[in-house]
Parts: structure tokens; C-alpha cells; sequence
């Protein structure tokens, strides 16, 4: 038995929990996907590949945020 790394708890064997590490992976991956979200949809480098719909929509939350 050993301590778990992750959460500090006692884990019944000698490595950390499943669940743990789990977790771990996909809060990881969680904030990479938020570094890159703007990369992988790719609307500030060609805006017009937007849809109107949309468009209005993004308009709409951008200027909420400048106000």
C-alpha cells in the first residue's frame, strides 16, 4: 500500500488510483482544449467562413463584453 499521489489517500496498491488519474487526464486535457479552442475553429483567421447566423451571434457577445 502506498499513498496516492493525486489525492492523498491511501491506495490499496502501489500506484495511484484509477479514478485519480483519470480525473487528472481529463482536467488536463480540458485546459488544452481551452488554449487552443480559438486555433481549431479557426474564426479569427477567415471570418467570412462564418455563418450569419453566427456571425450576429459573435457580434452580440463582443459587444456585450466591450460595454
Amino acid at each position: 500500500m502506498k499513498i496516492c499521489t493525486i489525492c492523498k489517500k491511501i491506495s490499496g496498491t502501489e500506484e495511484d488510483h484509477i479514478h485519480c488519474q483519470e480525473k487528472l487526464r481529463i482536467e488536463t486535457e480540458g485546459e488544452d482544449f481551452k488554449k487552443n479552442i480559438t486555433e481549431n475553429l479557426d474564426f479569427m483567421k477567415n471570418p467570412d467562413n462564418v455563418n450569419s447566423d453566427l456571425k450576429a451571434l459573435l457580434g452580440h457577445i463582443s459587444r456585450d463584453k466591450i460595454k
